[in-house]
């Protein structure tokens, strides 16, 4: 098809959560993650939304977590239908009423026309919000011109409090989600977004088990903005063992499509993953030890020749390793979703990817079985399959 004009979309600025129970995010993200909380919401923004919000950050990721204060406000309504989950995705662009005409040209559903804010130093603000195939997720765009809040009625604390990212995260690295059917929302992201396709891949774990009884297919589409570098790794179940798909299984989970999950940069995953498993606690998918026996003919396959790390280290903490070119690969690992982290089922399915790349810009085509295997094993640990 032929390119569509950029929305001038910058970066992905921040992702905007609603949680039943906001504490356990605090301790979560600055106890667990190590993220700084930057602000909150002012008791008169929660008391208008009816939301009370807490704002965390680690280097160039934001995350803004809210839960509900009263009924009727969006956090509550998003709850009434899911389990906790991502929101809203906010996009900082550079021309915001160019970015609106060529999303009312392309017929995007507005949730709001332009609104435009100053705040007491003279910084300027303006956004508005528009639906998405992504289940209830929305996506929000911004134009800040000094303006120092998130948005209006949010506290920016002078000093942060908690963490110090000494996990060393960068920034959100790629969006994954799922869908019982994604062809409707290639078509959006490419014909309203203006996004490219830049990746692709479809397998199915009874490929080798064959003649099983149950598996887990994908169909996976890569879908970027090639001006701004943010990416959507999008997945549809594919047959057989439809019902029994790990993705079929988290949209009926999450009661309907959403974001899967949010990969984060490193820097060193080694250390990452070491300090994040020993002094704080976090669980990851398991990986068999097959996987590693394996990986020193895979590495010769797949044409990397040489890896920097010691396979038995990536054995110890369970990382993964993907590529395709010579000394070019990506190193990454997943924890475990939200309801198994917390027990509890109201935290949803959601999790994060934890990624370093080492000169390769795909998506670890061989880790996606690999992920697939471990989500699988899991789901029939807990009954879910």
């Amino acid at each position: 098809m032929a390119q569509v004009e950029s929305l001038g979309i910058k970066t992905l600025e921040a992702v905007h959560w609603y949680v039943h129970d906001l504490r356990r995010s605090r301790k979560f993200y600055t106890e667990s993650m190590d993220f700084a909380e930057i602000g909150r919401s002012s008791p008169e923004l929660t008391k208008a939304g009816r939301q009370e919000s807490l704002v965390f950050k680690a280097q160039d990721i934001v995350l803004i977590v809210s839960t509900p204060r009263g009924e009727g406000g969006r956090a509550w309504r998003y709850l009434q239908k899911h389990p906790d989950g991502v929101g809203t995705l906010v996009f900082e662009v550079e021309d915001i009423e160019r970015t609106f005409k060529l999303l009312e040209q392309r017929e995007a559903t507005f949730i709001t026309d332009i609104q435009r804010f100053t705040d007491e130093r003279g910084g300027r603000l303006a956004t508005f919000s528009i639906t998405t195939p992504f289940g209830d997720t929305t996506f929000r765009f911004v134009q800040r011109d000094g303006y120092r809040a998130l948005f209006p009625g949010m506290e920016m604390y002078d000093v942060p409090k908690g963490g110090k990212n000494r996990f060393g995260f960068g920034r959100i690295d790629h969006i994954t989600s799922n869908f019982q059917t994604m062809k409707p929302m290639i078509l959006w992201m490419e014909q309203v977004m203006g996004f490219e396709r830049f990746w692709r891949i479809e397998f199915h774990t009874e490929d080798v088990a064959k003649n099983g009884d149950h598996g887990s297919g994908l169909r996976s589409v890569v879908l970027w903005d090639p001006k701004s570098g943010v990416k959507f790794a999008n997945n549809e179940p594919w047959r057989p063992f439809f019902k029994t798909s790990q993705i079929n299984i988290f949209v009926e989970d999450h009661r309907g499509d959403g974001v899967q999950h949010l990969a984060l940069t490193v820097d060193d995953i080694v250390s990452s993953v070491r300090g994040l498993r020993q002094s704080a606690g976090i669980e990851f998918m398991p990986t068999p030890g097959t996987y590693y026996d394996a990986l020193p003919q895979r590495i010769e396959k797949l044409g990397i020749k040489k890896i920097d790390e010691d396979i038995d280290v990536l054995r110890d903490l369970q990382i993964l390793v993907d590529g395709a070119e010579e000394h070019s690969y990506m190193l990454q690992i997943f924890m475990k979703d939200a309801a198994a982290l917390y027990k509890d089922k109201a935290a949803g399915p959601f999790f994060y990817e934890i990624i370093q790349r080492k000169g390769d810009k795909g998506f670890g085509g061989g880790n996606f079985r690999a992920l697939f295997e471990s989500i699988e094993r899991a789901q029939k640990m807990e009954g879910r399959v």
